[in-house]
């Protein structure tokens, strides 16, 4: 009766449009509550102990350095240069600015690690460049958002982060290694599709009049920002620093180029951008906190070795289960986020895991390509819904264009499922 009521009141004051995390607080408080009626405080000591735990780890810290990280570099105006960078390389012509927004999308997740801050970055230059190149705004927004979403499976990244946090044997380089070779599949996959729809239907008609840059002069003003993702990856591998501290140095190098070397940020910017980067991290970390006492009374209540057992034993069979799960999240993805999916399934999904000696790592890939698709999945797709408002489109126009990137990314996590050596080969050579 307990754990029904756990996730009927959950899903509840979603449905009253409760925020999410105080969803997950509430409810499992409540249940907690319930099941400790005859203790002293009904247990709710347990609330706050469990808020700090979900809260007190050591990778966590990388987050907010990563989300200001984005805020600085979309800010400091690299976006801009790298994308001048990458037209000169490929030249102008019909479907070549999707290619570029996708390429740059790409290039720009080895720095910020978040696909919201990526898509605004991205999407403030490209969809502007597209509109005037005669591409239709629901399109631009379309190529944008899904081309953000590459942002959490190319490190670093804040899923693998949290992914790491909850489950054990899986270590933050190991992770951002997997997702590198996935992650560059994943962007091949949506370069496809819309360089195809852009010929198909004759899009960027005036492409191929607009001045190309010239290529020696934009590699050096993109050169600070091509430099990004190797002093934070090379240092990692270099054993500089942490994962945690890399983001750190980040921060400092995103400052020293956008104040001294590009002059983009003043002074005076530092409190809007710091402010914007407080919220969107505190955030962040109050829904994982918050989760943290969801997934207590979880364990308390015994809800997770029941549903595993019935999973398990559903005659469905290793493959069959593994299409469960994707189907199950497919779904979830439309409507929640990659953060809240993972602290939400994780605790649900690893006693599964384990069952059928899943690697831990290669899970976590394929749990975060499905976040990935989740991230432009209409109806509530956060990189989607900054691609649309930039562009000034409702996010309905875009399923037309969206849907065949979604197909084509779909492949992409099919591939990684059948040949497991796609995310676990470079880990593996590295090292980890």
């Amino acid at each position: 009766m307990i754990p029904t009521l756990l996730f009927v009141a959950f899903v509840t004051m979603m449905l009253m449009g409760v925020p999410i995390g105080a969803a997950l607080g509430l409810a499992g408080a409540a249940c907690i509550a319930l099941a400790n009626s005859d203790a002293q405080w009904f247990g709710l000591l347990a609330v706050p102990q469990n808020f700090y735990a979900g809260l007190g780890k050591y990778p966590l810290l990388a987050i907010p350095m990563f989300v200001l990280v984005g805020s600085i570099f979309d800010r400091s105006g690299v976006a801009l240069r790298l994308v001048n960078f990458a037209v000169a390389i490929v030249g102008r012509g019909p479907g070549m600015l999707p290619l570029v927004a996708i390429v740059v999308a790409m290039f720009l997740g080895g720095i910020s690690g978040s696909g919201p801050a990526n898509a605004a970055a991205v999407g403030a230059v490209m969809i502007a460049a597209m509109s005037r190149a005669g591409y239709p705004p629901a399109f631009s927004a379309s190529v944008v958002g899904a081309a953000a979403a590459t942002d959490i499976l190319i490190p670093p990244s804040v899923a693998f982060i949290v992914y790491s946090v909850l489950v054990p044997g899986a270590s933050v380089p190991a992770l951002f290694a997997a997702g590198m070779i996935p992650g560059i599949l994943a962007g091949v996959a949506l370069i496809v599709p819309a360089v195809w729809m852009a010929r198909k239907h004759k899009m960027g008609a005036l492409e191929a009049s607009l001045p190309r840059p010239e290529l020696w002069k934009s590699f050096i003003e993109a050169t600070w920002g091509l430099a990004a993702p190797v002093l934070i990856l090379g240092g990692m591998r270099a054993g500089w620093f942490t994962p945690t501290e890399a983001a750190v140095v980040a921060v400092f190098y995103g400052l020293f180029v956008g104040m001294v070397i590009y002059r983009t940020i003043h002074f005076r910017d530092l409190f809007v951008i710091l402010r914007e980067s407080g919220e969107l991290s505190a955030i962040i970390l109050l829904v994982v906190s918050l989760a943290g006492i969801f997934a207590f009374s979880l364990s308390t209540l015994g809800v997770i070795d029941p549903v595993t057992r019935a999973i398990v034993n559903s005659g469905l069979g290793e493959h069959g289960v593994l299409a469960l799960l994707i189907l199950l999240l497919i779904t979830v993805g439309m409507f929640l986020d990659g953060v809240s999916i993972f602290l939400i399934f994780v605790p649900l999904l690893w006693p599964i895991v384990q069952f059928y000696k899943w690697d831990p790592v290669w899970f976590g890939v394929i749990l975060t390509l499905k976040v990935a698709l989740g991230q432009f999945t209409p109806p509530m797709a956060v990189n989607l819904m900054v691609s649309c408002r930039i562009a000034g489109v409702r996010m309905e126009e875009t399923v037309p264009w969206v849907g065949w990137m979604l197909f084509s990314m779909f492949l992409v996590m099919i591939a990684v499922i059948v040949w497991p050596e796609l995310a676990l080969w470079l880990p593996r050579y590295l090292g980890y």
